[in-house]
């Protein structure tokens, strides 16, 4: 303020009254009070940084100010190095809102909110709810723009808002990659779209530590695992390509404590740093060559550290896309218009399209798509425009020649020792063919028109329509798991545990790994597998794919992010979610579910293995009937069956199948009762109930009920009495579902009935003396708390997704 006044005021007396006045008033015209030539690092609330100004750290090595690129969009806020012959964009405040050419300025009002102003467009904030009234924003000798608030003697209070929370494209000394557990913020870096347009981009860089405690930077490209860059040193990580002579002059900090678990780095002798993720998938810094090249992981790349990923049939190793001039002769382009996507990402479309054989951007700001199909005609000469093609890599003939001389000459002075390598390796090969082709007669059989276990031929229409799945490779599958991490895993059943996990094509998935030890094996697997392939309703989990690969067996499901019914119902907070009107309606899904695998599918299913923790739960809270791996499948005018196997689980087991190993829909129906009045409830069927008289939440719901008690029931987080009408009615349904004799019980169409229509009267159920005795008798006891029975019994308990 004061550098300006003394201007005005020397030259006050060399112009008119009108000129003084004018400039006076032009010094606040944008809100605020301009700078004056001297270099400031900081804005204080009332000041204006304008359009041609710089902040500029105080040590000099770093610049705040607008800028704009060669591409027409517009102009940008943004932080360089001062000495940066590149001048390379370090941090981009507005990258994906860019404002006018010529027009805007940076200010910090009244209350500490950060800004840039611009004609033609609202205010764009940077630290949106992080102001106090006392603040100011300073660029920092880190190249960190800083808002903090000030105590009264101008000592720093808190720190508000920072850009090295919000990087872009750029990694700088000090700054981190990975996650703060207090506040949930990731530090990622995101890539531009194109050279020129700072636009998010495709690829990410982050921190990932995985459940074993190796350290590494990961690249993702569209969310999917691209490249890894295996164990770290103090200046080095494993699998960078290339790296400057002069490496040590790195030192790598990795931080993991109960508040943050991050990735930094610092260099010596204060030399300009700075790591950039390019919008083709590179990773450098600044001059040097790139620790992972640009592209380097398309094209079904096996590099050092690329993540493998499955590629369509018609693609493989020996073909890539390659830059050519030129025209496609008989095609005409599909066209992409999306300005979000870049030439990497048609590069990646393109690859798993086998009826795409070239592409190109459709903008100049290389976004968008054109594919192309057939003959590509060659023309270097010409001023055509650049195609990428599809081509088989190949050595040229020379240099072929040549390696062929050096083979023999190399051959010729062999020792034995080598040959004795070369033999062991040969022998692995084989072995390497034999597994191979092990694998594939598993997949024949998998695949194959004839169903293991107990399940008849499916007709030719069912098992065409069963083959509409992805064989994951394995590879793909431990890049989505984060090779099986303990951060991914969902539970541990019977089977074996399941992941969560991310495909390629960014879907969540939940993966059901077969483990070794499980008394599970082929048959359970390949029952899951063909059947729950053929079947499709909104109340049954969807299979996407599985993976065999030598003794790894995995199925690959839809994933539930609200995991398992078990989940919620038995947790004494949790179940406070579940509302009477979101239990009917869970209720009312697995009866619809149950229906259609009774009456509507193309195959007649009994479950046999319904329970609370197989039905699972989407994002909106509706169920899905899942684990197929114990079902039968019913010819039409089959009634019921026997076997000698009896499996499940205890306490939703009907005594006709428990005791005698006949089992039929009514199997199905008695599970359901006791889904229902554990839903009602919100107890376990196993669970404490009164020693006297009750042994489980059947016997125990029979006597609430004889006395005229059934609300009694209600779990005690269901406070509103309105819907006393339709429990008490619920809690009926479940008791005719639950009688000893599968005849007395009703189908899943009268029970569907029962349930939508309140005026249809209801019978007298009859009492389950069954479920109220405490032990069972014959061939099959009780164990642990488990649930757990006899070696009879095969016990199915997956936990939640």
């Amino acid at each position: 303020m004061k550098s300006i006044s003394a201007i005005l005021v020397s030259q006050k007396s060399q112009l008119p009254t009108a000129i003084y006045v004018l400039i006076t008033l032009s010094c606040w015209c944008l809100g605020g009070l301009q700078f004056s030539h001297a270099q400031k690092d900081a804005i204080k609330p009332g000041e204006v940084l304008g359009y041609s100004q710089q902040l500029v750290s105080a040590d000099g090595r770093f610049q705040l100010g607008f800028f704009n690129l060669s591409n027409p969009v517009g102009n940008y806020l943004g932080t360089w190095y001062t000495n940066d012959t590149l001048n390379h964009r370090l941090w981009i405040a507005n990258p994906d809102t860019p404002i006018s050419v010529g027009q805007g300025n940076l200010t910090m009002d009244g209350d500490g909110l950060l800004k840039i102003l611009h004609d033609g467009g609202s205010p764009i904030p940077l630290n949106a709810n992080k102001t106090a009234p006392n603040s100011i924003a300073a660029l920092e000798n880190s190249g960190n723009l800083v808002v903090k608030e000030l105590n009264p003697d101008g000592s720093t209070k808190r720190i508000l808002w920072e850009s090295f929370d919000y990087p872009t494209n750029t990694l700088l000394p000090g700054m981190k990659l990975g996650i703060s557990y207090k506040t949930g913020k990731r530090w990622t870096l995101t890539s531009w779209l194109a050279r020129e347009n700072p636009a998010p981009g495709g690829f990410s860089l982050e921190w990932n530590l995985t459940a074993n405690g190796m350290r590494q930077l990961a690249i993702r490209h569209r969310g999917d695992m691209y490249w890894l860059s295996g164990v770290g040193s103090n200046s080095y990580f494993a699998n960078f390509g290339s790296i400057s002579s002069d490496a040590g002059i790195y030192n790598f900090s990795y931080v993991t404590n109960e508040n943050e678990s991050y990735f930094s780095y610092s260099v010596l002798d204060g030399r300009i740093s700075r790591w950039i993720l390019t919008s083709g998938g590179a990773l450098m810094d600044f001059l040097d060559s790139p620790f992972v090249s640009f592209g380097l992981c398309f094209s079904d790349s096996s590099a050092p550290g690329c993540v493998q990923r499955s590629s369509p049939i018609c693609r493989n190793s020996s073909k890539t896309f390659q830059k050519r001039k030129g025209y496609f002769v008989s095609s005409s382009p599909r066209l992409d218009e999306n300005s979000s996507i870049s030439v990497y990402d048609c590069w990646d479309r393109c690859w798993n399209d086998c009826s795409c054989d070239g592409f190109c951007t459709l903008q100049d700001i290389e976004t968008g798509c054109r594919f192309f199909g057939g003959e590509f005609a060659e023309d270097k000469a010409s001023n055509l425009e650049d195609f990428f093609v599809l081509t088989d890599i190949s050595e040229p003939e020379e240099p072929r020649r040549k390696k062929i001389w050096w083979i023999w000459i190399i051959v010729g002075l062999v020792p034995v020792p080598a040959i004795i390598i070369f033999l062991w390796f040969l022998r692995k090969k084989l072995h390497w063919d034999l597994e191979r082709n092990r694998e594939a007669a598993t997949l024949n059989e998998l695949t194959s028109s004839r169903r293991s276990g107990d399940t008849n031929e499916i007709s030719n229409d069912a098992e065409k329509r069963g083959h509409d799945l992805k064989v994951l490779s394995f590879q793909s599958i431990v890049a989505a798991t984060d090779n099986f991490s303990t951060e991914n895993k969902l539970g541990q059943g019977g089977f074996g545990p399941v992941y969560k996990g991310r495909l390629p094509d960014g879907q969540e998935i939940a993966v059901k790994r077969l483990s070794r030890r499980s008394g599970q094996g082929l048959v359970e697997f390949k029952n899951e597998l063909v059947l729950i392939a053929r079947l499709q309703h909104t109340n049954l989990v969807r299979l996407l794919g599985y993976c065999v690969k030598e003794d790894e067996k995995m199925l690959i499901y839809e994933y539930m992010p609200n995991k398992s019914l078990d989940f919620f119902l038995f947790d004494p907070k949790k179940r406070e979610l579940l509302d009477w009107k979101r239990r009917c309606n869970i209720i009312e899904g697995i009866a619809q579910g149950i229906l259609y695998l009774h009456r509507y599918s193309r195959l007649r299913i009994i479950h046999r293995d319904l329970k609370a923790g197989n039905i699972l739960l989407d994002a909106d809270m509706n169920p899905k009937i899942s684990d197929f791996g114990l079902a039968r499948v019913f010819e039409r005018d089959e009634a019921d069956a026997k076997t000698q196997r009896v499996v499940g689980t205890y306490g939703y087991m009907s005594p006709e199948y428990a005791m005698q190993g006949k089992f039929s829909e009514k199997s199905d129906v008695y599970s359901f009762g006791v889904l229902m009045l554990e839903i009602v409830s919100g107890r376990k069927n196993k669970g404490a109930f009164d020693p006297e008289n009750t042994g489980n939440l059947v016997g125990y719901t029979w006597e609430l009920w004889a006395k005229g008690r059934g609300l009694d029931l209600k779990d005690s987080t269901l406070s509103d009495s309105d819907s006393d009408n339709q429990i008490l009615r619920y809690i009926h349904v479940g008791l005719l579902c639950v009688q000893d004799y599968a005849a007395d019980r009703p189908t899943m169409s009268d029970v569907v009935s029962m349930l939508a229509n309140e005026t249809l009267p209801l019978p007298i159920p009859n009492r389950a003396v069954f479920s109220t005795q405490r032990k069972l008798s014959g061939a099959i006891s009780t164990s642990d708390e488990k649930g757990s029975c006899s070696a009879r019994i095969t016990i199915s308990e997956i936990d939640p997704r």
